[in-house]
């Protein structure tokens, strides 16, 4: 699949979060997705702000990439919370120079132990607020060229319509309030990763790709069948999944 084939394909994703039942969840794990492949960077993470300003993981492109990002929040230090901060994009930022990560004692190490080298953020943003965050990371010192970083944020742009879809900027509160339960089940989510990860002797990634999978054949929304994993209200027998021989 071409380039440009590709980027249809997330208009078409887009389009199809103007439906009743949009689960937001799994559009930006699809989307974070989606990122990687079309900006040729090593690992996405999206952030979405919570009721008090505090910047929360909702989906990364691999569970290495979510836990990086979450290092960075409990130390409310790294180029994702700054980028939250400012509403301006960051690119090319070399974590190997102690010039750039000055301000990032905790997160510069951490980012560079788990093998990154550079990273690029992009605010998710609608007419001047800014809602949360699309960070790309790399492995090497790739630098993003013009178009890319046009293209990263014409796809932060699109994320944050498709977020905010049906909703009006006159109505924070109300906005705030689902952007709180998205943020919630995320938790959920999380818990039920790894209840599934260590019940079928499976990494994190590989119980999550079963997870999505059913839900999707089955037509759950991923917050919904987190859920009642969680409350033990599902028998998770019924979910296919291949264990480590």
């Amino acid at each position: 699949m071409n380039r440009e084939q590709q980027i249809t394909e997330v208009f078409v994703e887009v389009a199809d979060s103007l439906i009743d039942d949009f689960d937001v969840i799994d559009f930006l794990q699809q989307f974070s997705v989606r990122c990687m492949e079309l900006l040729d960077v090593d690992a996405v993470g999206v952030m979405l702000a919570d009721q008090h300003d505090n910047l929360r993981v909702l989906a990364a492109s691999d569970e290495h990439t979510r836990l990086l990002e979450l290092f960075a929040l409990q130390h409310d230090q790294g180029p994702c919370v700054e980028c939250y901060r400012t509403g301006r994009s960051r690119t090319d930022i070399d974590l190997t120079d102690p010039r750039t990560t000055r301000g990032w004692p905790q997160f510069a190490p951490r980012a560079r132990s788990a093998g990154f080298v550079a990273a690029n953020v992009i605010p998710l943003r609608l007419r001047g607020r800014v809602i949360g965050v699309l960070g790309l990371f790399q492995t090497t010192p790739a630098v993003l060229s013009p178009a890319d970083t046009v293209l990263a944020q014409a796809l932060a742009d699109m994320a944050t319509i498709a977020v905010l879809q049906q909703r009006t900027l006159d109505h924070s509160e109300v906005e705030r309030a689902q952007l709180q339960y998205a943020l919630t089940s995320r938790i959920v989510l999380e818990q039920v990763k790894g209840i599934l990860a260590e019940r079928w002797n499976l990494s994190v990634d590989d119980a999550f790709a079963a997870f999505r999978a059913y839900a999707r054949a089955n037509h759950y929304k991923l917050a919904q069948l987190a859920r009642e994993i969680a409350d033990g209200t599902f028998d998770t027998t019924r979910i296919p999944h291949k264990p480590h021989p």
